[in-house]
């Protein structure tokens, strides 16, 4: 069975539902908030403890721990926060209380204390887990079973992400670094509170998304939650489990952009340009940048080959996805080797490999959040994407330990390790891709579940009404 009932007509914009954009500007303040937080995160806990601007006085060791930490725990709540939707509140009640609680995790975190610093961090953790999995898990609501849109609509989605990764990378980054540490996690604090408000006046147009099943009326929903799983359902989650190594891979190695990427830009990089000294947070923006203007332009191509009848598959598409962001780690072998040869590295090599990451992240991330409400079972739509946000966080950890290890290991061999293992690691489960897809049972196939969509009109004539 598909992952979500056939939904009722809902008001166009652009030719996809309102609510759709609703979603987009929540998640937009959303990330806005936590990569601003998190541009100037690991710079604020290594930054000497006098001075003007003064910080925590870290060792680089130190702070990666502690980045690792935090950003694998952040995505690893979505487990229990993807529960309490299925179980409790449903997703869009569990998206405005997450909000909620980041609003008050960032606020705090601009109060000059220590157990401020860690009371915010705990509660940014569990906002994240509460919105995450249940925001996206919305979206691929919003549409019914067989609607090509479904795709397009998460790389719209997708781009809101990284329009508020952008702008707080820029923003949050250079007041941060600039004016104060606690003035820039304050400011991502405005900018969730925005996102907060934004989503309360939009809710109008998610009546039909996102409301607890164990309430609901319609019978499809109601059988839906009470059998017990197929056995194409289960299939279908034993691919989710073994795509989510190649999303343990790809974050662990993509994250080092927020930490050991991040402190190579800062100590290693030579960051001057005409005269004026590029601030390190600024680099964060890269990748976001490039996915506002990449985003249509990669979704187009797989869209074109789909309709070529080329191989387009979702987990084709992360396969490669996760090599080409592999690839992009011999540009940081590059700016190591060039580094240890000059005493500094170029600017280009950072650009470069940020070039590359971002393609192979248009590949599989949001690839991954539509393929998860194609082939996850109804009763379980939420805990899934929970399941596949605690991944990120798993590669989250992996990336701290990867760059706790480079203080020992150096930069040269953790950048060239990393971009080795991922090639490899890609073509290894290339092999395996047949076989796989062949357990998904034609989910990704639209006149599959153009079928499947027609079965539920007729066992419910009442669904669209």
């Amino acid at each position: 069975m598909s992952t979500l009932i056939k939904q009722p007509y809902q008001k166009e914009l652009f030719g996809h539902p309102v609510g759709l954009f609703v979603l987009f500007f929540t998640e937009m303040w959303e990330r806005f908030s936590y990569y601003g937080m998190r541009a100037i995160l690991v710079l604020y806990l290594v930054a000497q403890s006098t001075g003007d601007n003064a910080g925590l006085g870290w060792t680089n060791g130190e702070a990666l721990a502690l980045y690792g930490w935090y950003t694998m725990l952040v995505y690893v709540a979505s487990i229990p926060g993807g529960w309490i939707a299925d179980k409790f509140l449903g997703q869009k009640k569990s998206v405005l209380y997450g909000g909620i609680l980041l609003v008050a995790g960032h606020s705090i975190l601009a109060v000059e204390q220590l157990w401020a610093f860690y009371s915010g961090l705990g509660l940014i953790i569990a906002g994240v887990g509460m919105l995450k999995p249940n925001i996206s898990t919305m979206v691929g609501g919003l549409y019914k079973q067989g609607d090509i849109r479904r795709d397009k609509g998460f790389t719209i989605f997708y781009i809101g992400i990284n329009v508020g990764a952008f702008l707080s990378s820029l923003i949050v980054g250079y007041v941060g670094e600039v004016h104060g540490w606690h003035y820039g996690f304050g400011l991502a604090g405005i900018g969730m509170a925005a996102g907060l408000i934004q989503y309360l006046a939009g809710m109008k147009y998610l009546t039909q998304v996102g409301n607890f099943l164990g309430a609901s009326e319609n019978k499809v929903e109601k059988e839906a939650m009470d059998k017990p799983l197929t056995k194409i359902e289960k299939d279908r989650v034993i691919v989710l489990f073994i795509s989510f190594l190649l999303v343990i891979v790809f974050w662990g190695a993509f994250e080092q952009a927020g930490g050991l990427m991040n402190i190579y830009a800062s100590e290693k990089t030579n960051r001057m340009l005409m005269g004026w000294e590029v601030p390190a947070s600024w680099f964060q923006s890269l990748n976001a940048m490039f996915i506002i203007f990449l985003g249509t332009s990669v979704a187009g191509y797989w869209a074109s080959r789909k309709l070529k009848g080329k191989l387009s598959t979702g987990l084709f598409k992360m396969i490669v996805g996760l090599i080409i962001m592999g690839t992009g780690f011999f540009f940081m072998t590059a700016a190591a080797g060039q580094y240890e040869s000059s005493g500094a590295s170029a600017m280009y090599w950072l650009v470069l490999a940020y070039l590359f990451h971002t393609i192979g992240e248009l590949c599989i991330s949001p690839v991954a959040l539509s393929y998860i409400t194609k082939l996850a079972p109804i009763k379980y739509a939420s805990l899934m994407m929970g399941v596949y946000f605690a991944m990120t966080g798993f590669g989250n950890k992996l990336a701290g330990l990867l760059g706790e290890a480079s203080e020992k290991l150096g930069e040269f061999t953790i950048f060239t390790g990393i971009a080795v293992f991922c090639v490899v690691f890609g073509l290894l489960v290339m092999v395996f891709r047949k076989k796989l897809e062949s357990l998904t049972h034609g989910a990704e196939d639209d006149e599959h579940e153009m079928l499947e969509a027609e079965k539920y009109e007729l066992a419910d004539p009442d669904i669209n009404n």
